[in-house]
């Protein structure tokens, strides 16, 4: 049994309510405890956002002076337990600088302003509570994404925490595309505002593309002792160049410095587990059920809002219509952010000039109905309540609900995750999980989680066209097994029910590679 301290830094954290926008969240739930479970000692920390400072079993177990931006600041440090996991809290007003929220949201002329200095300033918190002892001195520092970049940088570069140095470091990438670039002067959001006392040589963390800013995730990746990425198959991609033109997304610009950790034998794909201890599966409700579930949070979701949204009067619409019908149909299903990562496919155009989308809907006929419940770009949600507007048998639900996921993914027929890039996914697992293939596309996770004619349904192509192309080949193929082999296609959702992803079967990997 392993005794190591592990100190998590993240941005996000599922075991603490409120805190959880994306698959990172996962992650900081679920590793720490399968950690712990294998005698590793596991702390997690992430800041405040307000609101977190304010959970009941949040007890005060310190308090600071950290100097940032040219100010000395009054932090306040919280400990949460949960499944024998310390989840630290690190609170301020800083952290909340746009209301009680994980993110905030920049204009294009300043993008990631906020959140660079709000992360900026938790990570120098963190390594002052550990200099003077608030924080007892792990073995091995887990950063996780961009956002806890900053740490390692100063851990490794700021003179006042050579005393840090000796820590062994991991980097963990959940998503390269997001790297957190802001200037390194002329900005109230950059890296001498925030550290006017650190005199350093650029070159080594500055954006390849833009020389006088800093890419605090091009930094994790050259400071840290290990990289880690959250599949095996997303950690071969990134060494590679992107070509956004053709719908390729690879190292996105950072392929150079990956491509030398490699060398290195520094940089290891990792899968990232999936949660079956204790998971009740959730019973799919009858149709009349799920739709007066549905109703009730679209009217939920349009009580938030000065006006109707067209969105959610259509989705009621066709709720309504789905409800009337008679005829038995194959449930489609999906769940996932509205963004060009998960709907460029679905979006782009077939050679007659529709989407492919269009063209699925239009092939399913009155025989399938798809459920998709997501949220996201604005233009990109525009566009599926225009499809949705000229096809019934989409129900396009635009908000989040973790009831409704539950049900889409307990009840759903074929789950439909066809993503441009993607580095482990969760969502694939979640409807495997509750018994429902996938249709996906093979690159990053769902390559490595999903195999076709076996748990799920399987495309490729080397660009975006030749994707598109497939993946409309392959729903209908998917399709036409539902109709004329049942047998067959239940075989296929009983191995997808029965594939095990757990966190136990792989922290051997995390031990061997990571924290030896």
């Amino acid at each position: 049994m392993e005794n190591k301290k592990i100190l998590m830094v993240a941005a996000e954290n599922d075991a603490l309510p409120g805190a959880k926008v994306g698959g990172v969240g996962d992650v900081i739930r679920d590793l720490p405890k399968a950690l712990v479970e294998q005698g590793y000692s596991v702390q997690t920390i992430i800041p405040s956002y307000g609101m977190l400072s304010r959970l009941p079993q949040a007890k005060v177990a310190g308090e600071i002076k950290v100097d940032f931006a040219g100010a000395s600041h009054r932090v306040l440090f919280y400990r949460y337990q949960h499944s024998g996991v310390d989840a630290w809290i690190v609170h301020h007003t800083r952290f909340s600088p746009q209301g009680e929220t994980v993110y905030c949201h920049d204009g294009a002329d300043a993008p990631f302003a906020t959140d660079a200095t709000k992360f900026a300033f938790f990570c120098m918190a963190i390594a002052e509570a550990l200099e003077q002892g608030v924080i007892e001195r792990p073995d091995i520092i887990h950063a996780h994404d961009w956002h806890a970049a900053f740490l390692l940088i100063l851990m490794r570069l700021a003179p006042q925490f050579a005393n840090l140095n000796s820590i062994r470091t991991v980097y963990s990438i959940h998503n390269l595309a997001m790297q957190g670039v802001r200037p390194f002067r002329g900005h109230e959001s950059s890296f001498e505002q925030w550290f006017p006392q650190l005199v350093l040589d650029p070159r080594g963390i500055a954006d390849p593309d833009y020389p006088h800013c800093i890419n605090p995730m091009r930094a994790g990746i050259v400071i840290a002792d290990k990289v880690h990425t959250v599949s095996p198959t997303y950690a071969e991609e990134i060494q590679q160049a992107s070509n956004h033109a053709a719908g390729i997304y690879g190292g996105e610009g950072l392929e150079a410095d990956l491509q030398m950790r490699a060398e290195q034998g520094a940089l290891f794909g990792i899968l990232n587990g999936c949660d079956y201890n204790a998971v009740k599966k959730v019973k799919p409700l009858a149709k009349v059920s799920f739709v007066k579930l549905a109703q009730a949070t679209l009217l939920s979701w349009a009580a938030k809002e000065a006006s109707l949204k067209t969105a959610h009067w259509l989705a009621e619409k066709r709720l309504a219509s789905w409800a009337a019908s008679r005829k038995a149909k194959m449930i489609l299903s999906s769940v996932g952010r509205v963004t060009e990562q998960k709907m460029r496919l679905l979006c782009a155009s077939t050679s007659t000039g529709e989407t492919v989308l269009s063209a699925m809907l239009k092939h399913a006929g009155n025989d399938a109905l798809l459920l998709m419940v997501g949220s996201g770009d604005t233009q990109l949600e525009q566009q599926l309540v225009q499809i949705s507007a000229e096809h019934e048998n989409f129900v396009f639900l635009n908000g989040f609900s973790p009831a409704l996921a539950d049900q889409l993914y307990s009840q759903g027929d074929l789950f439909l995750m066809p993503s441009s890039f993607e580095p482990c996914g969760i969502s694939q697992l979640l409807a495997m999980r509750a018994g429902q293939p996938c249709l996906v596309n093979r690159v990053g996770g769902l390559k490595d989680t999903v195999a076709h004619l076996e748990t799920g349904f399987c495309f490729e192509g080397h660009d975006e066209h030749s994707q598109a192309e497939a993946m409309l080949n392959c729903f209908k193929d998917s399709l036409a097994l539902f109709k004329n082999d049942k047998t067959a296609f239940e075989k296929i959702a009983q191995n997808a029910e029965a594939v095990r992803f757990s966190w136990d079967s792989v922290i051997s990997e995390y031990k061997a590679k990571l924290y030896n």
